[in-house]
C-alpha cells in the first residue's frame, strides 16, 4: 500500500473514531489520528532503540523507540503493535498498553504529527532482525543512557521519542512502576 493510499483512524480527544484520511493528507493538515508507540525492554532494563531507514520521507536517519505505527481500522492497539513490530524489528512479543495520552509535533517539511498515541511495552532478550526497508540500525541503551545522549545529541532523536520517553518517565514516576 503507497504512503497515499494508507488510512489513519481520526479520533476525537476521547479516542472515539470519526473517520478515515490518507495518512499523508492527515500529516499534512495535522489532523488527530490514533497511533502507537512500542517501547521493547530487555532484562538489563536496556530500551532496544531503531534508526529510521534513511529514505523516510520525515526523520529519515534519526533514532527513536523500537517501533511505532498507526492502527488500522478494526485492529487493536496490541494488534497493531504486534504487527509492527514484526514487519519493522522482524519479531514478536507480548505487549501490554500502559497509557495513552495526546501530542502535537511539527516537522521541518511542512508535515505535523498530531497524534493520540497508545504506548505500548515489552520484553524480549534478542538482538532483532530488522527491515531494511524501514530501520538503518539498532541499539540496546540504558533509559538513563538515552537521556544522557538526548541531552548531548538532541538531533539526533525523533521529535516523538522525546515527547512520549518524558511522558513514559512521569507515568513511571507517578504510577512508581517498573518499565517492564
Amino acid at each position: 500500500m503507497c504512503l497515499e493510499e494508507e488510512q489513519v483512524i481520526l479520533v476525537n480527544r476521547n479516542d472515539k473514531q470519526i473517520g478515515l484520511m490518507s495518512k499523508m493528507e492527515a500529516h499534512e493538515k495535522a489532523i488527530l489520528h490514533r497511533a502507537f508507540s512500542v517501547f521493547i525492554f530487555n532484562d538489563k532494563k536496556e530500551l532496544l532503540l531503531q534508526q529510521r531507514a534513511s529514505h523516510k520521507y520525515h526523520s529519515p536517519n534519526k533514532w527513536t523507540n523500537t517501533c511505532c505505527s498507526h492502527q488500522r481500522e478494526g485492529e487493536t492497539n496490541i494488534q497493531a503493535g504486534k504487527r509492527r513490530l514484526q514487519e519493522e524489528m522482524g519479531f514478536y512479543c507480548e505487549l501490554k498498553e500502559v497509557f495513552s495520552f495526546i501530542y502535537k509535533a511539527p516537522f521541518d517539511n511542512g508535515l505535523t504529527e498530531h497524534e493520540l498515541d497508545h504506548v505500548m511495552i515489552g520484553s524480549y532478550n534478542e538482538n532483532p532482525i530488522i527491515n531494511i526497508e524501514e530501520v538503518k540500525g539498532f541499539c540496546w541503551l540504558s533509559i538513563a543512557g538515552v537521556k544522557e545522549d538526548i541531552a548531548n545529541n538532541p538531533d539526533k532523536y525523533t521529535i516523538w521519542f522525546k515527547i512520549i520517553l518524558d511522558a513514559y518517565l512521569y507515568q513511571i514516576k507517578k504510577t512508581k512502576k517498573l518499565n517492564v
